[in-house]
């Protein structure tokens, strides 16, 4: 059984930083394709980044430049870098596991509020 914790949310002033990680637990961490997504008050769910078992990258082009997604094969976990961050990043954020074959896995999810 999958399951998937994050970690890392809080309060953050506009042009802040936050890292957020996702810790796996389960079997086959490296066969999974990871994902951020979020979903701001009112709006629905959004891919932020993506990295796949062979560790290729993509990102919404919102935070192209800002966020950087990384993985952990060896401690089962998946990072959010989130530089200059801004009050419309304001969201909860999902961690997500999957397979080309259709199966997803969730976590409870983070809040991360920019304000000042």
């Amino acid at each position: 059984q999958v399951q998937l914790v994050e970690s890392g949310g809080g309060l953050v002033q506009p042009g802040g930083s936050l890292r957020l990680s996702c810790a796996f637990s389960g079997i086959g961490f490296i066969t999974y394709t990871m994902g951020w997504y979020r979903q701001a008050p009112g709006k629905q769910l959004e891919l932020v980044a993506r990295i796949s078992s062979s560790s290729s990258t993509i990102y919404a082009n919102s935070v192209q430049g800002r966020f950087t997604i990384s993985r952990d094969n060896a401690k089962n976990t998946v990072d959010l870098q989130m530089n200059s961050l801004k009050p419309e990043d304001t969201a909860v954020y999902y961690c997500n596991a999957a397979l080309s074959l259709g199966t997803n896995h969730w976590g409870q999810g983070t809040q991360v509020t920019v304000s000042s």
